[in-house]
């Protein structure tokens, strides 16, 4: 009967045929056109400065970056060769959790926290920062997950989400606590680590971008302009 019933419609039309729930929900799905999950494209430049970053010698494996195994796909997601990055600054300041980064992005992230991050502590508080919370790092997502919206920067290993600072003295500091409801040492700190991120990085996304930003910092490296340095900061 099944099949009697599909060849009395013609080929590549599906057909409800008024049978159990799950079996109406598996054609509809197979019927339906979903809108795709990201749009993305193939740029070659993404390959030419990881090939650059590599042979430079800037990243090299620690008991703090380990070197991963390729990542490639779905779609274009991937690194040619990632990096788990567990701290930065020799040690002295842990990523928690690990993040997994092309190799771009780890000097920017070292450039960040030795000429922006550690002094902005030492002015507001009199410690260092010895931790910083990794709220995202590589995902095969669209941007702010949004299906149908461009590939984030995510999904190429290229960008970090900082949601919070741990202080030597064990204080925390939290983007989403803080940015407004925070000390006034917390919030000068929180301003100025977020603006000092424009320029180790591309974009620098913060709570007063957009929503989806409340709770974090978003920092990558998407190349902007017509020299890739272009800034978007907010």
């Amino acid at each position: 009967m099944w099949s009697g019933v599909l060849g009395a419609r013609p080929f590549g039309r599906c057909l409800v045929s008024g049978l159990a729930g799950v079996l109406l929900l598996l054609l509809v799905a197979a019927c339906g056109s979903k809108q795709p999950y990201f749009v993305a494209a193939n740029e070659p430049w993404r390959g030419d400065l990881e090939r650059m970053c590599l042979r430079s010698g800037l990243v090299r494996e620690t008991n703090y970056i380990d070197a991963l195994k390729a990542i490639s796909g779905p779609s274009v997601c991937g690194a040619r060769k990632p990096f788990s990055v567990s701290a930065v600054s020799n040690g002295k300041v842990a990523l928690e959790p690990e993040a997994t980064l092309r190799c771009g992005m780890i000097p920017a992230v070292e450039e960040w926290v030795a000429d922006v991050v550690q002094p902005a502590a030492r002015k507001a508080f009199g410690e260092e920062v010895t931790a910083m919370r990794v709220a995202a790092s590589y995902a095969c997502r669209p941007r702010n997950n949004r299906a149908g919206g461009r590939l984030s920067e995510h999904g190429y290993a290229n960008a970090i989400d900082i949601s919070r600072f741990t202080l030597a003295d064990g204080r925390v500091v939290s983007v989403e606590a803080d940015w407004n409801g925070g000390s006034p040492q917390e919030k000068v700190f929180l301003r100025e680590v977020h603006a000092g991120a424009c320029g180790p990085f591309t974009t620098v996304l913060g709570p007063e971008a957009d929503a989806a930003h409340r709770t974090h910092f978003h920092f990558d490296l998407a190349r902007r302009g017509r020299n890739g340095r272009g800034l978007y900061c907010r």
